[in-house]
């Protein structure tokens, strides 16, 4: 009896799932992540204003702005100075004295060639920012499906922690009496294996609780152990959007394309920078010297210094860019071909799975729950086979399991399909909605 009641304790705690494990840990979380579920969207906000990841892309932003700011920056002048002794001699005189000379030079670019610098300065910010809006949006996608999940695993351990415990006051009802006969003492081991079954499906429900709550503070940035409740019970699909437009959507806006575009743009400026860099440039500035031996003789004029493109006209390095352009256009073209096999594969994935869900009734999972219930009520009351019984204990978990785990998987390809095409797959099939009736009232 004491090993009974030490498991009834124990099943209890896997009944309230994350409310029983939240009460544990320690009180630093706001009141509101304790005493409120988040919705999905509030989980989403709250992601991508707190990922601890943001810094990274926020500084290669910041270091990109650095970099068009050095871009701009002429090159300092550079100083050269020489000093010796000067000795003169003629006929019957001579004379010894010091002689020194210094300039500075300030070299300048040819035309054009600052410019494209600052351009392609400018299209290393825009990738920068691309970046970052690619993470934010994947960040929001990825913190809807990782609540969705966690909201999912809350439900499964409710479920299994509720089962197990049936089975257990069940159990304990059924060893106060004294078996008379075989069927019943077989039908109480029926019970027996069944609540070690379950017992099994609750702790794994509960450390996939655990794992699911730990992926969701992640995103969150906050401690792995914070406690958390997710409210996704009404989360609604919207309908199956029109393929062609997603594609379309995802050709036009996918930050993946984009960025290879910002890529190619930048290989072309590359190209033309290394054409100029055939000539060099030219530096100019003041130059003095004086000589002192015998009388004081002293220069001042403006130096120039030039190299002559003989040996190196930059041919290598034109080459080297001009391939490097055609590796960006091949790599813009492959990268459409998987943005676009990506959309497909989540298209037809998020349309198999919404077609299956479209068959159940909302309600379902709270039929099969009445199912579970009422079986047990007429089992105790001997009308009802000790298998029929179980399997309803176990087809309940099952239809849980997979009705949750379908929505689950339709979420994440309705998100994967809005990062994918930055456009929310929910409008793109109001759209053809529109589209159709109005052809219709034509």
């Amino acid at each position: 009896m004491k090993t009974r009641l030490i498991f009834k304790r124990t099943f209890a705690a896997f009944a309230t799932g994350a409310i029983s494990l939240a009460s544990a840990q320690e009180p630093a979380v706001p009141e509101s992540s304790t005493n409120s579920a988040m919705t999905l969207e509030a989980l989403a906000s709250e992601a991508v204003a707190s990922n601890p990841e943001l810094r990274f892309y926020e500084a290669q932003i910041a270091a990109a702005r650095a970099g068009r700011r050095q871009a701009g920056v002429l090159e300092n002048p550079g100083l050269s100075a020489s000093v010796g002794a000067k000795r003169v001699s003629g006929a019957g005189a001579s004379s010894e004295g010091i002689a020194w000379s210094a300039s500075v030079l300030q070299s300048f670019e040819l035309p054009g060639r600052l410019s494209l610098r600052k351009a392609i300065a400018n299209g290393d910010i825009q990738l920068a920012e691309l970046g970052l809006a690619q993470f934010k949006a994947a960040l929001a996608g990825r913190a809807r499906v990782s609540g969705y999940k966690l909201f999912v695993a809350q439900e499964k351990a409710r479920a299994t922690a509720e089962v197990a415990n049936r089975l257990q006051e069940l159990l304990d009802f059924l060893v106060q009496r004294d078996p008379a006969g075989i069927a019943p003492l077989l039908e109480t081991r029926i019970i027996e294996a069944g609540v070690v079954t379950f017992r099994k499906q609750a702790i794994e429900a509960s450390e996939a609780l655990q794992s699911a709550l730990f992926a969701v503070n992640r995103l969150r940035g906050r401690p792995l152990d914070t406690p958390l409740q997710v409210d996704a019970a009404d989360v609604q699909l919207p309908p199956v959007p029109d393929r062609e437009a997603l594609l379309e959507s995802a050709r036009r806006n996918n930050f993946d394309i984009r960025m290879r575009q910002v890529e190619l743009e930048q290989q072309g400026l590359k190209v033309e920078l290394s054409r100029n860099q055939r000539w060099p440039d030219i530096a100019l500035g003041p130059t003095v010297s004086r000589e002192e031996a015998g009388e004081r003789e002293t220069v001042i004029g403006i130096g120039i210094s030039l190299p002559l493109p003989i040996w190196n006209r930059n041919a290598g390095n034109i080459e080297t860019e001009q391939a490097r352009r055609q590796q960006a256009e091949t790599s813009l073209f492959l990268v459409q071909l998987e943005v676009e096999q990506s959309v497909l594969e989540q298209w037809l994935a998020y349309r198999l799975r919404k077609e299956e869900l479209d068959r159940w009734q909302p309600d379902a999972i709270q039929r099969f729950h009445q199912a579970a219930d009422l079986g047990d009520r007429h089992y105790r009351l001997g009308s009802l086979p000790v298998a029929t019984y179980i399997e309803l204990q176990r087809e309940y978990l099952e239809a849980l399991d997979s009705i949750l785990s379908l929505k689950a998987e339709a979420l994440e390809s309705v998100q994967k399909l809005q990062v994918l095409t930055q456009t929310e797959p929910g409008r793109i099939a109001a759209a053809e909605a529109r589209v159709t009736g109005g052809g219709g009232q034509e």
